[in-house]
Parts: structure tokens; sequence; C-alpha cells
């Protein structure tokens, strides 16, 4: 058995995450699940949007599975999912999109993976809010080291970028690349503009490609890299960003494979993952068992690879791809009418995963 700690989270979290327990279970994977908390709902009892407990059982087993978390108003947590990959040093974020034949998209046979450095750059909530006195004094310093002059009633927001986080996740990419059979690693930037951050993850990037001839480099522009993509998806294969860059690029490519119910997600370091959808709580759907569980199930998939549970996670995936592409029992949002009455809910969809594992 393989201790995974299973987060429920809050919203449509903890009915996502039930369909894909059940889901996991059925392919014979034998995981023990330690249920924990995190979110609006634990709010009113434990005080707290991210109880320790859920933080110590994620560092004792190494793997968590979680579901969509809404980041509560004035916690003073800025989001609990920056918090959590902070926190326990995830400083990969992996984030496949592949197409599934039967989801409504303009493309198809896309097959991208985007590798998000997840610990610097503008997320790393280095801000001074304007007015108040720590960032007149940053804005006072800096206009007297440069003739660029800030005003200021301007807010301050840091960008780090460092040899040793850029080294890092680029040679994670390379990895990933090399032991997935991928072909080409394309990193991306703002170089040509941000000559000391952007410009030192060129250089890092082209310094790290060198140890890697077996897998062909190159870069792009940020700016260019999204047109790319739009008009010539194929000719990418694995894209690795800093964390701005790696956020917006990797909602752009769900889009190319038919939006974030068919998107999953990883948060990867040298001692611990978590795996999760890549969309939010959706709140307003709590319940109802009406969401396309997909994402949160190919998140699954991820994590029984990176266990090495690699029979269990290929009969998954195939058997999310066999329901998908049938288009009988799939959720409102993967039908071609949103509104067709033969849309199933959530537990219907997982339970016609089931049987496909089982048949």
């Amino acid at each position: 058995m393989t201790n995974v700690t299973l987060i429920t989270g809050d919203g449509i979290g903890p009915e996502i995450a039930e369909a894909t327990r059940r889901c996991i279970d059925a392919t014979g994977a034998a995981i023990n699940w330690e249920i924990a908390e995190a979110g609006v709902d634990v709010m009113a009892k434990k005080g707290t949007p991210l109880p320790q407990e859920t933080i110590d059982s994620v560092r004792k087993n190494g793997v968590a599975l979680k579901s969509p978390i809404t980041t509560p108003v004035g916690t003073g947590f800025r989001s609990i999912n920056v918090f959590l990959r902070q926190e326990l040093e995830l400083y990969a974020c992996l984030r496949p999109c592949k197409s599934y034949k039967g989801v409504r998209s303009r493309y198809s046979d896309i097959d991208l993976v985007l590798v998000r450095e997840n610990t610097e750059d503008l997320y790393a909530g280095i801000e001074f809010e304007k007015g108040k006195d720590d960032c007149l004094e940053l804005i006072n310093w800096l206009n007297k080291h440069n003739k660029r002059q800030i005003k200021n009633d301007a807010g301050i927001s840091i960008k780090p970028i460092s040899v040793t986080a850029t080294e890092k996740i680029v040679r994670f990419a390379f990895d990933y690349a090399r032991k997935n059979g991928r072909k080409k690693v394309t990193s991306v930037h703002k170089a040509n503009i941000m000559k000391f951050t952007d410009g030192l993850w060129l250089d890092i990037s082209r310094q790290v490609a060198k140890d890697y001839s077996d897998i062909e480099f190159e870069d792009r522009i940020v700016d260019n890299m999204c047109m790319q993509l739009v008009q010539k998806p194929e000719l990418y294969d694995v894209l690795v960003l800093p964390n701005l860059y790696g956020d917006i690029l990797s909602d752009l490519c769900a889009g190319l494979v038919g939006g974030l119910g068919v998107a999953p997600g990883a948060n990867i370091g040298d001692k611990g993952a978590i795996f999760e959808a890549t969309h939010g709580s959706a709140p307003k759907y709590a319940g109802q068992n009406k969401v396309n569980p997909c994402a949160v199930i190919l998140s699954g998939v991820l994590m029984l690879r990176h266990i090495g549970k690699t029979e269990e996670a290929e009969l998954l995936e195939k058997a999310v791809a066999a329901v998908i592409a049938e288009g009988k029992d799939v959720t409102y949002d993967m039908k071609d009418d949103r509104n067709d009455p033969t849309a199933v809910g959530t537990s219907q969809m997982a339970d016609a995963i089931i049987r496909k594992i089982e048949n």
C-alpha cells in the first residue's frame, strides 16, 4: 500500500475528490488514503484555511492529491495553493496539455507539457503597497540610483530570478523530457527587455542545455511564444517558463485542448509532490453533482506515474479517454449543447470511467 494524502478542498472539491478516489481505487493501485482538509469550509472550526495537520500529512507521505480550494479573503493567505507550494518547496509545476478525442476544440493532436518555476518571479509575493512608509522609502532609494524616476503613488512588486532556482527548473524540464521520450525543450522569456532577470534565465537555460545533447533546445520570447502556440502548436513539445509566464501560458495551452476541464497539474519538489487540477473551486456548483471531474482524475494519472504505478496510470487514462470519446456519460460541459438533457453528473461520469477500467 502507498500512503497518499487526499486534500478534499471546498466548493466542488469534495465531490470531485470522491469521484477521483473511486476511479483510482478501481485500477487496483492499492492506495491508502489519508483524508485532510483545507479551504473556506474548515475556517470556522480550525481558525485557518490550511491546518497544520494537513501540511504535516503531506510532508509525512510525500505525495498528495488535492481537490480545488478557495482562498478566503482577509485571512493573511495570499493563496493557499501558492503557500503550499512554497511551504513544501514544490519548485516545479508540471502542466500537460493533451488533446482527447471528443473534447470540443479548434485543435487536434495537441501534446504539450509546460514546466513552470514555482518559487520566484513576481509570484514570490515581494510587494510594497502604495503610500506605505516602506514603499516610499524604497521609491526614494530607487530614484536616487536610477535615471528613470518612479512616482510616489506607485505600488512596487519585486521580480527575483536566481541562478540556483533557474538551473534547478531547467534541469527538471530536460530530465522530464529525457525520461518521457520528449524531443525538444523550449525556454520562454522576455530577455530582450528584462536583461538582468529574464536575461539570466535565458543564459542559464542555454548553459544547462549543453548537458543534454540528446534533447533539442531553443528559446522563444514570451509574446511570440503565444502567437506560435496559436498558429503552430505542433512545433512545440516541453516548455520551461518563469512563474508568471507559466501561469498565463498554461491557461492558453489548456484552451488549445478544450479548456480547464481536461487540464491536470502537479507541483513537485525534492521531498514531495501535490497533484491538482488547474481549475478553481467553483463554489456556485458545490453539492450539485454537476461538474466535470476529468482534470482531477487526470491529475491522479500523473500521481500514479510519479509513484511508479505506470500500468494503473495507463489504465485510468485510457478509461477517461474512452468515456470522453464515446460522449454518452459525460458532464454538461462536454456535450455539444451544454443544455443537453442526457448530460450526467460528476458521480455518474466516474461510474462510467470505472466501468471502462473493469471491462
